[in-house]
């Protein structure tokens, strides 16, 4: 059984925890570590049906993958922290604020697929994760935009694992209750 290494996992916990602290989930009060947890156990739950592939990169860059996208956090630190393989997957994770929005997530996506399975599996976890109840602010087309790109992080990532991917079909399919909502 391919399990992460707990004291792998507190570390990245604790260095995500101290990096996200203050911040929320959009459109709620909760911390914003929640999110993280959740990925990283999306991730961790995958990670049964695929024993090949490296728990420790995968849990840690599911932990990470917002620490350079969403804080102050430099592909740096996470390199002398975590290494390069880790500071890399958490690099291909996050969208580059100088492309223009609409080529963020094909740029992201280009970047994943150059990388490991581990960080696609990842990928696909975070989607799944903010694929639940939408900020109370969104519009039904934000949300049928959001959908729609989460269809191509499928179809793009699939490959990675079937289990992530059956997971994340079904949770692409359960978003659409959010649609009549408004």
């Amino acid at each position: 059984m391919n399990l992460c290494d707990p004291a792998v996992f507190c570390r990245a916990f604790d260095f995500a925890a101290q990096a996200h602290q203050g911040q929320k989930v959009p459109g709620g009060d909760i911390p914003y570590i929640s999110h993280v947890a959740q990925v990283a156990m999306e991730t961790m739950q995958a990670l049964l049906y695929t024993p090949e592939l490296d728990a420790n990169l995968a849990v840690q860059c599911a932990l990470l993958h917002d620490t350079v996208e969403d804080t102050a956090v430099t592909p740096a630190q996470i390199a002398e922290q975590f290494g390069d393989r880790v500071a890399s997957g958490v690099l291909s994770l996050s969208k580059n604020p100088n492309l223009p929005k609409p080529n963020q997530m094909a740029d992201s996506l280009r970047r994943i697929l150059q990388h490991s399975p581990e960080v696609q599996l990842v990928k696909m976890a975070d989607r799944i994760n903010n694929l639940r109840q939408p900020p109370h602010y969104w519009t039904t087309e934000k949300k049928i935009s959001y959908r729609d790109e989460a269809l191509v992080i499928l179809q793009t990532l699939r490959g990675a694992s079937d289990y992530i991917g059956q997971r994340l079909a079904q949770q692409i399919t359960a978003y659409s209750v959010y649609f009549a909502e408004q």
